[in-house]
């Protein structure tokens, strides 16, 4: 199990590490499971209140074990969606799994012979093609079979050549045209979606804000349209009635709070309905945080009767005594500026917030961070929450990319190593690279 830690330094920048890549012999139960997790957070001494949210996959046990610990939890936007994509080719079955099938045929055809594939780029290069291998899916990742699908639908004149000129065709697929008519809708049902897992699956940028106004916007274009063909209309339902089902009430609510933080967002992607709910939620969450960091100073008022005569050292005298401010003619006229320290910090609260969302949106290709580093000084408390927020990666793909560096340690030839070993030697690789 590998466990990274994503969060927001003082200067305003997002920081991903790999804490720990654990070696788990035991069944992976959701018991197991929180036990690891806790383990981890107390050998790095992390506080689970500071916490602000984990994200994982979908699996049982995980989402289990995360319910036991009661940490705030968010599932990835790239497991969603891949199984969203899988349902609604699932019920197009069985058109879907011959035209796939035949599309891995096709590969296998030419990956098994390097006769085929000369005469690939042979009939590429006669056709003005262009000259690129195939690509070969892989079954967990529905965008792998996206991409073979396109790569196929391009070189399929090439590829047909190619099989009418082979002595050997009896044992090559058939490609009728109505598997070429079912790739073509696959292709059209998954393409406006094509492209979300990847922009949301990096580590050096803020992502979590994106995913509620990404989720309003694929509302918008998996909608029927009066060209699609009949299984691509019913591929666009499905992906849509799936991923809308994996989001419950506090997921979304935990997504609007980042959206709102986003000085890209701010309400554009919160309906009015949950607006009001959403400010009384931050506001508390701000007074808390406020008061936990800056707890109030005892003042202690010292007076004495005018008939008391009391001797005190000159030093004790001018510590008890308050320095005299020099006259200053903003004082003379009242105009010094009230400190904002005053202003109880829920008024403040209201205040910021207030504030914040009368300002104008920043634009969509602009760093949320940056603009917090310029402005989060007016913005002292809502500054808190951005940090809380914004370090949410809306994928579990950080985590899953330490297995790939775990997978260029551990190799045949070093098969050996003990799991402590390769957890020190993966968590410096990382340190290194980043």
């Amino acid at each position: 199990m590998a466990v990274t830690v994503h969060y927001i330094s003082e200067d305003w920048k997002l920081h991903a590490k790999c804490l720990e890549t654990t070696f788990i012999p035991e069944n992976h139960t959701a018991g197991v499971l929180s036990e690891a997790l806790k383990e981890i957070v107390l050998d790095w001494d992390i506080e689970e209140s500071k916490i602000s949210c984990i994200t994982t996959d979908n699996g049982a046990n995980i989402v289990a074990a995360i319910r036991d610990l009661k940490w705030p939890w968010l599932n990835c936007f790239g497991h969603n969606l891949n199984v969203a994509v899988n349902y609604s080719l699932q019920k197009e079955k069985p058109k879907t799994d011959r035209a796939v099938g035949i599309c891995r045929s096709i590969n296998g055809a030419f990956s098994h012979s390097w006769l085929r594939r000369r005469e690939l780029r042979k009939a590429q290069e006669q056709l003005n093609l262009p000259q690129t291998m195939l690509i070969t899916d892989c079954a967990t990742r529905w965008g792998s079979t996206y991409a073979m699908i396109i790569k196929i639908l391009e070189q399929l004149p090439a590829i047909k050549r190619v099989f009418a000129d082979d002595k050997s065709r009896r044992t090559l697929p058939n490609v009728t045209w109505q598997d070429i008519a079912v790739l073509e809708a696959v292709k059209d049902g998954l393409k406006p979606v094509a492209e979300f897992t990847d922009i949301l699956s990096a580590e050096n940028y803020v992502t979590v804000s994106s995913l509620q106004p990404m989720l309003r916007l694929m509302t918008n274009i998996l909608k029927e349209e009066k060209t699609d063909v009949k299984m691509t209309a019913e591929i666009k339902s499905g992906i849509l009635q799936k991923l809308e089902s994996k989001y419950g009430d506090s997921t979304l609510q935990l997504l609007r709070k980042a959206t709102l933080l986003d000085p890209r967002y701010k309400v554009d992607h919160i309906d009015a309905e949950h607006l009001d709910v959403l400010k009384s939620q931050l506001e508390v969450e701000m007074v808390t945080f406020w008061k936990e960091k800056n707890k109030p100073p005892v003042r202690i008022r010292v007076e004495e009767e005018e008939d008391d005569e009391k001797e005190v050292d000159g030093a004790a005298a001018a510590e008890m005594q308050p320095a005299k401010r020099p006259k200053t003619l903003g004082r003379l006229l009242g105009k010094v500026k009230q400190s904002t320290s005053t202003i109880p910090a829920d008024q403040r609260a209201k205040l910021e917030i207030t504030s914040y969302l009368q300002e104008e949106v920043i634009d969509g290709d602009d760093k949320p961070l940056e603009w917090w580093k310029e402005n989060g000084s007016r913005f002292p408390l809502m500054a808190n929450m951005a940090r809380k927020y914004l370090c949410i990666t809306a994928t579990s793909t950080p985590s899953e990319r330490v297995f790939s560096a775990a997978g260029n340690i551990v190799t045949p030839h070093r098969n050996l190593l003990k799991p402590e070993r390769v957890n020190q030697l993966v968590f410096l690789s990382k340190i290194c690279r980043h």
